[in-house]
């Protein structure tokens, strides 16, 4: 998948391309390889790294707000078994109010 910002406008259609381009340069080498490029919501090891590297080190935000976030989040990309890192960082960052920081 190289339109990131593609698959972020299925999501929120008015995303901000500066913002979506951000997070892929954040991610850098995990998206060349396909399994780190996606987010497995089923894995509860998986939701933790969310937590501590995004949410935690990259926007400020810990505790119940990163859960509820990272929550809301698995649950409005349900539907998508592929679940693309860079998309599911950009709404957990959404969900923060936190697309501003980045």
């Amino acid at each position: 998948m190289t339109d990131y910002l593609a698959d972020v406008q299925k999501y929120d259609s008015g995303a901000d391309e500066a913002v979506v381009n951000k997070i892929v340069r954040h991610l850098g080498i995990a998206l060349r390889n396909k399994d780190s490029a996606l987010v497995s919501a089923s894995d509860p090891k998986e939701l933790e790294r969310v937590k501590e590297k995004w949410c935690e080190k990259k926007l400020g935000v810990g505790g119940a707000d990163a859960d509820a976030a990272i929550a809301a989040t698995a649950k409005a990309m349900a539907d998508d078994r592929s679940k693309s890192r860079v998309t599911f960082y950009y709404l957990v960052a959404k969900n923060l109010g936190k697309l501003q920081a980045l």
